[in-house]
């Protein structure tokens, strides 16, 4: 399907709980949160912007081709920074926005523009990506989000337990992929109307997203549809501890020296 116009908004928080200053942590030599803007201008953005709650990430991006407001420190959620961004960028109540999280510096460009152009093609005020389960301990780990969807493409349910549960085969054994997939693994990217935007972080808090702790469950619980495709390239995993860091600087190095 063709890209549509869009833009990006990338949430950056400075006070990461589990890696402190996290967007302006140095990757081969650069802060974080230059390397993710990066891959969204790399996507085709009509617009980027980062979502800052601290004049030094404003000062770090300085001269790089994103825009970057200053919000609010006092914000829950990155959806409610993004949703401040939306206002003092100006953005219609129809432009589509796609929200890349500040601690993915190789979210592959191809992936951005499915998720804007999985929203462009539907009714849903809100669009993500999903990649197929491969490994019974990615199915089983608490901290892998799945997802199942509908025939047409929506959203059913998100969880942090195996959905749909493999009854008979995991009565069976609990050490192998069940017959029957695929199972889905949500991806952590969405795309917003930016009216949607707006209204979805005015919205209360849901019962099933706090049970979760998954905030998309909010949109579904409130009657929302959530268009989702699969991902056309595979998104590497996030930066979020030291460790992750870590591999994310090996695989740069890496990748130059090849």
């Amino acid at each position: 399907m063709p890209t549509p116009d869009f833009v990006v908004a990338i949430p950056a928080r400075f006070d990461a709980s589990r890696l402190p200053g996290k967007p302006l942590r140095l990757l081969a030599g650069e802060p974080l949160v230059l390397h993710v803007a990066r891959r969204a201008l790399a996507a085709g953005a009509r617009e980027v912007w980062v979502a800052a709650d601290d004049e030094r990430i404003v000062q770090a991006l300085a001269g790089s081709g994103v825009q970057v407001a200053l919000t609010a420190r006092s914000h829950a959620s990155g959806t409610d920074r993004l949703a401040e961004c939306a206002d003092i960028a100006g953005w219609s109540d129809d432009t589509i926005v796609v929200n890349l999280q500040g601690d993915e510096p190789f979210a592959p460009a191809a992936g951005i523009d499915a998720v804007a152009a999985t929203l462009a093609a539907s009714q849903a005020p809100m669009s993500t990506l999903a990649a197929a389960i491969t490994d019974v301990g990615e199915l089983l780990d608490p901290n892998v989000v799945k997802l199942v969807r509908s025939d047409d493409g929506h959203a059913l349910y998100f969880s942090r337990a195996p959905i749909p549960w493999p009854r008979d085969a995991f009565a069976r054994a609990r050490d192998r992929m069940p017959e029957g997939g695929p199972w889905l693994r949500h991806i952590g990217i969405y795309g917003y109307r930016a009216g949607f935007l707006r209204r979805f972080a005015k919205m209360p808090p849901g019962r099933l997203e706090q049970v979760e702790s998954l905030e998309q469950l909010r949109a579904l619980e409130a009657g929302h549809r959530i268009a989702v495709a699969l991902t056309p390239e595979p998104f590497p995993s996030g930066v979020d501890t030291p460790d992750d860091l870590a591999r994310a600087e090996r695989h740069i190095q890496e990748a130059r020296r090849a």
